[in-house]
């Protein structure tokens, strides 16, 4: 089944040019998102779990499925893996020929290119920070915070909340120090 995927880059912007696209590739079914928010996707979410082996997911670009590479990549690769295609229009990618999968190889080895040099950089920066003396990581509170927490605690006349209020401590920490 050919199954057509919508969803607007902006809150303003009209799904026409994408669903004229969709249809004049012959999608039987299009799921249709109302906003471009990633993090609450419905149709996306129906989409998946309906989706069969043999399927074929086209978009009209890649950004109506993905707003990364490293998305973009898991997602192809979540399709392949469940004998998917995956088509987008515009960008003129078909995961079923020679070509897309050669494309999508290709992309895949530069998102793990970029993921390599930025955690080369990032610890390159720790070490250069750690030899000027500098350490990572949240301030430790001052002790006579942890301590006036502590006796807070013990003395059982506070509740967490009064004590993470008066010492500035958080529940996680006091419980840290608890433990120790």
């Amino acid at each position: 089944m050919i199954i057509g995927y919508t969803r607007p880059y902006s809150e303003d912007e009209n799904l026409d040019k994408q669903l004229q696209a969709l249809q004049a590739y012959n999608c039987e079914k299009i799921y249709q998102e109302k906003t471009n928010s990633l993090k609450k996707r419905v149709e996306f979410d129906e989409m998946l779990t309906s989706l069969q082996e043999g399927d074929i997911v086209v978009v009209y670009k890649f950004y109506c499925i993905a707003d990364s590479t490293r998305h973009l990549i898991e997602l192809i690769e979540y399709l392949s893996e469940n004998h998917i295609h995956f088509v987008s229009i515009l960008d003129d990618v078909d995961t079923s020929t020679l070509e897309g999968k050669t494309f999508f190889n290709t992309i895949k080895r530069i998102g793990q290119f970029q993921h390599d040099v930025i955690s080369e950089r990032t610890k390159a920066g720790l070490e250069e920070a750690k030899l000027k003396g500098k350490s990572g990581g949240r301030p430790k509170k001052p002790d006579y915070n942890v301590h006036r927490a502590l006796d807070m605690y013990w003395s059982k006349k506070y509740t967490i909340a009064q004590i993470t209020e008066a010492t500035g401590i958080s529940k996680t920490t006091l419980y840290r120090y608890l433990d120790n």
